[in-house]
């Protein structure tokens, strides 16, 4: 398998690598040199968007390195997402298109970036699904979708919907999107799995750091890996890219993973983004 060399989550038969590369806020100038300076590293999983406007940046960046020797395509898993503008049938499958074309490949991984109201759901799984056929993804899935709204979505699809990706990290409880996801034969990806840096001082998370000798990021990313979860933190910096690589050459013991889900509390999330006629999971 070309992901033995780290370890996996297995959806529906799917593998994905737990680690992976995010693109979210990178110009396309720094996406480019970025992606390809991950899959230099080691990365193998590479995370984008039609709404962060570098998907061919991506793309060149992937081609770069699978110029030089670093990659081939088989070994790296791509993800992309369907702009909530773009839910109806007609508009979805011209972004996929579109998103495909940009890439230069057939990404792995198509999602819903966000869950809306209207079209109804039932019409932007079909067209979801249609992509699939048509040879525009390998594979589906869903992002920011509620528990109740991912059970939904999973009824409506004849195809897996493989992973879901939803903020994540230690002062976020996902406990029950989790759990769903577990049962539906899914996963969960976390976004902003450092908490957009507010990890880097923490008492609790610097204590087990200091005891693994590795750094506050290294233990977050290590606890959401460590549960099955996919994490996908972005940097400019090749330094810190590296670094947030260092992670498969310890574990966390059971006691270190507990205190570091300790620190979840009912104000921790970051980016709140869901349309209004949705609720997000209510973990104690």
């Amino acid at each position: 398998m070309p992901y033995s060399d780290q370890p996996t989550v297995t959806a529906s038969g799917v593998e994905i690598p737990l680690l992976g590369f995010g693109t979210w806020q990178l110009e396309p100038e720094d996406a480019r040199r970025m992606v390809r300076e991950a899959l230099r590293i080691g990365y193998r999983h590479i995370d984008t968007a039609w709404i962060y406007k570098n998907e061919k940046a991506v793309g060149d960046g992937i081609a770069d390195a699978v110029a030089e020797g670093i990659v081939t395509r088989d070994d790296i898993f791509v993800t992309t997402k369907i702009w909530v503008e773009h839910f109806h049938r007609d508009a979805l499958l011209r972004q996929a298109e579109e998103s495909a074309i940009s890439l230069g490949l057939t990404p792995d991984l198509l999602l819903l970036h966000w869950p809306k109201p209207t079209p109804a759901l039932s019409e932007t799984i079909g067209a979801l699904n249609e992509a699939q056929e048509k040879g525009f993804t390998k594979h589906v899935g869903l992002s920011n979708f509620p528990s109740a709204l991912f059970r939904e979505a999973v009824a409506l699809s004849n195809a897996p919907l493989i992973t879901n990706q939803v903020e994540y990290h230690p002062y976020l409880s996902q406990k029950t999107l989790i759990e769903t996801a577990h049962e539906l034969g899914s996963s969960i990806t976390a976004w902003s799995p450092l908490a957009q840096g507010r990890i880097a001082d923490d008492a609790v998370i610097g204590e087990i750091a200091g005891t693994h000798g590795k750094t506050n990021g290294q233990i977050t990313l290590r606890w959401i890996i460590q549960q099955g979860v996919v994490a996908i933190p972005r940097t400019t910096r090749e330094s810190r890219a590296a670094e947030n690589f260092g992670i498969f050459d310890f574990a966390l013991s059971a006691d270190e993973m507990a205190r570091i889900h300790g620190l979840a509390r009912p104000d921790g999330r970051i980016g709140d983004w869901l349309d209004e006629a949705f609720q997000w999971d209510q973990d104690a």
